[in-house]
């Protein structure tokens, strides 16, 4: 009878085999599965490929037990906020080190093995009402195939090469455009092109030539310190046919011509000091979003000539969003809520299909393949919900760690990424041996 112990090893074994010696485009039968030896799917910026939570792959088992849920490896590492970004085959991480120094570190994918580490002098205290939750590195990086983009709390942003760590440039911005430093540091992830970074930072929305860090354009400008320094992060989209970035400051939310700079329109959205956190989501010619001390909120964009025009469709006070931005599926939005509940909302019939009863952490961080939403509580829970507009249907829950968990989770293939407060672990879905008694 084999042991589940040693079935642990021999699945997690046979997948580095097949993966790094059969190579890809190819798929093998382990008994009723059929693993993809495929390139591994990526995770290469903030909330995933498309900056959505979105992902697409293989069904997700229905248990998260540690049969169908296997831990591959652990790596301890300082304090940080920061999510994980995935590569074909590294892993890498950002953190805090002694209120001094922040760390990238560079890992294997699949052992775990450090590959490479860089380091610069860079902390700060935050204010002393969000002092709880610590004062450690909070933005997602963003990774281009060849280069990390990485935000340091004193409004510093810095380009490396992902093969060695080697710093190719960085931007000051308080002394590039004399701005004082975020009370909350640099919270937004940056959003890479083919030639460009965008950032909200500097006290306003900047666009970077990706290969030197020059200015291109500055737009929004704010005051930055305590009110200022946008805590959401950019997002493109197309609407009315006009491609756009679609940016939520401490204040507003706008729409910005990614060429020049130009706001193509703005709205104000009321928040609690400023509390705009989310990633704004767009569907069709609509935008949700969601703030503290404010609700949730759908706007329609019309286009009348040159002239955008926008108009408040629909609005629900008691859906307060906080920090957890939501996931769309099927044209209906999954949101964790400041209250803590999680809420189903339908924006074409403008209405709240149903709250959950069950309260859960401050913060979840969502992913979604179509049918189902992994959410990574703070706590270090992970949930697996039913993505179902008539119920919240919550299949099954593991504690995956004993720190908190305010990383954003990361799936790429047919692994899982969770950033704990002081370490990074990594898990992989598995079929079940048959052979094992449960």
């Amino acid at each position: 009878m084999v042991s589940r112990k040693r079935h642990n090893s021999l699945c997690y074994g046979l997948f580095l085999c097949l993966l790094f010696l059969l190579g890809g485009g190819t798929s093998v039968l382990l008994g009723d599965s059929l693993l993809s030896l495929n390139p591994p799917d990526t995770w290469p910026q903030w909330r995933g490929p498309q900056r959505s939570g979105i992902v697409h792959g293989n069904p997700w088992p229905n248990q998260l037990n540690n049969m169908r849920l296997q831990r591959m490896w652990r790596q301890e590492i300082n304090e940080g906020y920061s999510g994980p970004i995935v590569s074909s085959d590294r892993v890498y991480t950002v953190e805090t080190r002694n209120k001094k120094q922040e760390i990238v570190r560079a890992f294997n994918r699949f052992t775990g093995e450090q590959i490479w580490k860089t380091a610069w002098d860079g902390a700060m205290k935050t204010p002393f009402f969000s002092a709880s939750n610590g004062s450690w590195v909070r933005a997602t990086p963003a990774f281009d195939g060849t280069y990390l983009y990485v935000a340091g709390m004193r409004d510093f942003l810095v380009c490396l090469r992902a093969s060695d760590g080697t710093i190719k440039w960085q931007v000051d911005f308080m002394k590039r455009f004399g701005t004082p430093l975020p009370d909350f540091g640099f919270v937004c992830s940056p959003l890479v092109s083919d030639t460009a970074v965008y950032v909200q930072a500097g006290g306003g929305f900047v666009k970077l030539e990706k290969d030197t860090g020059a200015t291109l354009w500055r737009t929004l400008v704010d005051e930055g310190g305590m009110y200022g320094s946008a805590f959401s992060s950019p997002v493109f989209h197309t609407l009315r046919d006009v491609p756009q970035l679609v940016v939520q400051t401490r204040n507003i939310l706008a729409g910005v011509d990614p060429d020049n700079g130009d706001v193509l329109w703005q709205q104000p959205v009321k928040a609690f000091r400023g509390m705009n956190i989310l990633t704004p989501m767009v569907l069709g010619n609509t935008i949700f979003t969601s703030s503290y001390g404010g609700g949730s909120i759908l706007y329609d964009l019309k286009k009348t000539n040159d002239t955008f025009i926008v108009s408040k469709v629909w609005e629900d006070k008691k859906s307060q969003g906080y920090m957890s931005s939501p996931v769309v599926i099927n044209e209906y939005i999954y949101q964790h809520c400041r209250d803590r509940r999680f809420c189903c909302i339908d924006p074409k019939d403008k209405k709240i299909l149903w709250t959950s009863k069950e309260k859960f952490g401050q913060y979840c961080s969502l992913v979604a393949n179509g049918t189902q939403i992994l959410a990574l509580d703070q706590k270090g829970e992970l949930l697996l919900i039913e993505a179902d507009p008539k119920a919240f249907i919550l299949i099954d829950r593991l504690q995956v760690a004993k720190q908190e968990t305010w990383g954003h989770v990361a799936v790429a293939g047919e692994q899982v990424f969770i950033r704990e407060l002081q370490a990074i672990t990594v898990y992989r879905w598995c079929e079940p041996d048959p052979t094992v008694h449960k």
